[in-house]
């Protein structure tokens, strides 16, 4: 048989070199048993509509048919969907319109599919700087949204809390509020300034422990209205430390890209469910994961996810929030979508050398259904990046 054809990578210091990539496409399932033992979301990244004129700084333009498309395939998986998040573009391309829009049509396919759904609520509405009771208004006006459609709020960190508040207490009178109203049970997503430095020191504190006391003080004052705690600070012993601290019956699910595994995983003190914006591009490997440790292998679920790492955490390297970029590469090469175009002109985010990287690492995890599909489309992003094949 002949080899397949390579595909020539920019080299470090210059020129190529080659790689070969594999030959079969991964054998992976579709459905199976709903997942038991830990309640997966991943959070979902939006399709462009690559025909729009439209500029980096304006209104984003989506196709809608291939974003809810994509929905589907991680429902059809066993995962939840976390909408309007981190992973969407909010704030960097998506905004509040968008994202409003978004939740609507995902909640509607949600009911259709039988697929569970948590969206985003924010304040990105609000033009900087801006008063407290305008935070609470604009999250209010979005709490309301996500919880019309019947959908679980995702209550996020706010840029604009971050700028109005002087002191803990208007992290903790402001939550309060919000918890109170709440008709359902909320997730509290604590993201960390890697992920938007504009967050730095959120809770009221640079200092994390003090800001950990000030997080745990909210959620200790309504344990009834908080489902669990996502957690995105890439630090594996602090969120092991804060689950250990939770009331009975609240959650955390991780959102720590890097140390996933053993977090899920778990020890005798406990575990973490997941909510992650890698499992947008791993969900076959995640659901076939989980269902592993659903029948109690610990050792073989991490024989499954331990060698997804190192792509998460080139994924997801400094700077972190640009993450985005390669994973919506990865979805375009396994065929999820017709182009490599994102909202806000997102996909220039990234150096050629990266998103490189990201396909060789991918392909060699087998995440592509069609790999010589995935070569020919990275031959012909390098082409028209200079790099002749």
């Amino acid at each position: 048989m002949t080899r397949p054809p390579q595909v020539l990578l920019p080299a470090a210091g210059g020129g190529t070199r080659a790689y070969t990539p594999r030959e079969a496409p991964p054998r992976t399932t579709v459905g199976g048993p709903p997942l038991t033992s830990r309640t997966v979301f991943s959070a979902a990244h939006v399709v462009a509509d690559p025909y729009a004129d439209v500029s980096p700084d304006g209104p984003a333009a989506v196709d809608w048919d291939a974003t809810l498309a994509f929905r589907r395939h991680l429902w059809a998986h066993g995962l939840g969907v976390a909408e309007a998040m981190d992973t969407a573009q909010r704030g960097m391309g998506l905004d509040w319109a968008g994202a409003a829009e978004l939740i609507r049509r995902s909640a509607a396919e949600a009911k259709a599919s039988g697929g569970r759904l948590a969206c985003g609520v924010g304040t990105d509405q609000l033009a900087l700087p801006a008063s407290l009771p305008q935070v609470r208004d604009a999250y209010e006006e979005q709490l309301a949204l996500v919880e019309s459609v019947g959908a679980q709020p995702i209550l996020m960190a706010s840029r604009a809390l971050a700028a109005a508040a002087t002191s803990p207490d208007d992290y903790v009178e402001t939550y309060g509020h919000l918890l109170r109203q709440a008709t359902e049970p909320v997730i509290l997503h604590w993201l960390g300034p890697m992920f938007d430095p504009a967050l730095e020191g959120y809770w009221g504190s640079a200092d994390l422990d003090t800001a950990t006391d000030t997080f745990l003080e909210v959620i200790a004052a309504h344990p009834d209205k908080v489902d669990g705690i996502k957690v995105s600070l890439l630090a594996a012993d602090r969120e092991i430390a804060l689950r250990r601290r939770l009331p009975d019956g609240v959650r955390c699910y991780t959102g720590d890209d890097f140390n996933y595994p053993e977090l899920i995983a778990g020890d005798d003190h406990g575990f973490s469910h997941a909510l992650l914006g890698i499992f947008d591009p791993l969900a076959p490997v995640a659901a076939e994961a989980v269902r592993v440790l659903d029948t109690g292998d610990v050792k073989g679920f991490r024989a499954l996810l331990d060698p997804t790492v190192e792509l998460s955490r080139h994924l997801f390297q400094a700077p972190t929030r640009y993450y985005k970029t390669g994973v919506v590469l990865l979805a375009w090469l396994a065929g999820h979508q017709t182009h490599f175009t994102m909202v806000g002109g997102l996909q220039s985010a990234r150096s050629l050398p990266h998103l490189a990287r990201a396909y060789e690492l991918a392909d060699g995890l087998g995440l592509f259904p069609d790999p010589p599909l995935a070569a020919a489309r990275m031959r012909s992003l390098l082409t028209v990046h200079g790099v002749p094949q």
